[in-house]
Parts: structure tokens; C-alpha cells; sequence
């Protein structure tokens, strides 16, 4: 098992887990904006202290897709994964805190990611070598 290449392990950790919230991110768009139902979750189920509700769901939604995009390319893939780890805990600890197996999974991809780096296919990986 020593001999499965990290690229491989890391492409697979960032595309599983890039799909994840790039689906969730998905669930809260109407066309190309933020939907009706995607507010009022924020509003009526989520209930995020010191964050507006329509701020909260706009901001949620722009990581849901930005950040995974990130992680897909590999480019600032220790950002993007310190970014959804941060948002996870967020999740974790204020709207599904029961959800602990699920969300200690994302934090394991993020943290492998976040020490490891994105791996050799990767954007990272050719900025990386031009400039070493």
C-alpha cells in the first residue's frame, strides 16, 4: 500500500472533496443567483450568530464554488483547503453539530491536503517547479 503515489492519493482527496461542496454550493443557486430558499435557510434553520442571513448565504455560496475550483485545478490548494476547513467548522459547530462523522472526514481530506500540499498534478506542483 507505501506504493500508491500521493498524486494519486491527493488528485482523488481534492476532486472527492471539491465535489462535495461544489454540489452543496449548487443546491443554493436559482440560474445564476442566489435563491429564495438558500436565504431563508440561513434565516429560519442555520442561525449564524454576528453573520446576516443574506450575507451568510451569499458568502457560503461564492466559497461553495470558488474554493472547489481551487481544489480541482490544484492552485492555492493549502488556502482552499484551510478555507473550507475553516468553513466546515463553522458547519460543525453551528448548524450540524451532530454531524460530527461526516465533517471530521472533510477535515481529514483538508488536513492532508493542507500538509501534503495538492501533488504533482496540480497547478501547485508546475508553479512550484518553474520557480524552484
Amino acid at each position: 500500500m507505501a506504493r500508491i503515489p500521493y498524486a494519486l492519493l491527493a488528485l482523488i482527496t481534492r476532486l472527492s472533496i471539491a465535489a462535495v461542496f461544489w454540489q452543496s454550493g449548487q443546491t443554493k443557486l436559482d440560474g445564476w443567483h442566489i435563491s429564495d430558499s438558500a436565504i431563508e435557510l440561513f434565516r429560519n434553520e442555520y442561525h449564524l450568530p454576528l453573520v446576516d442571513p443574506t450575507t451568510a448565504a451569499y458568502l457560503a455560496t461564492t466559497a461553495e464554488h470558488f474554493f472547489p475550483v481551487l481544489l480541482v485545478v490544484g492552485f492555492a490548494t493549502r488556502f482552499a483547503s484551510l478555507a473550507l476547513l475553516f468553513m466546515t467548522l463553522i458547519i460543525e459547530v453551528f448548524v450540524y453539530p451532530d454531524a460530527w462523522p461526516t465533517h471530521g472526514t472533510w477535515a481529514a481530506c483538508f488536513l492532508i491536503l493542507m500538509t501534503r500540499g495538492a501533488g504533482v498534478v496540480s497547478v501547485d506542483h508546475l508553479i512550484a517547479k518553474r520557480f524552484k
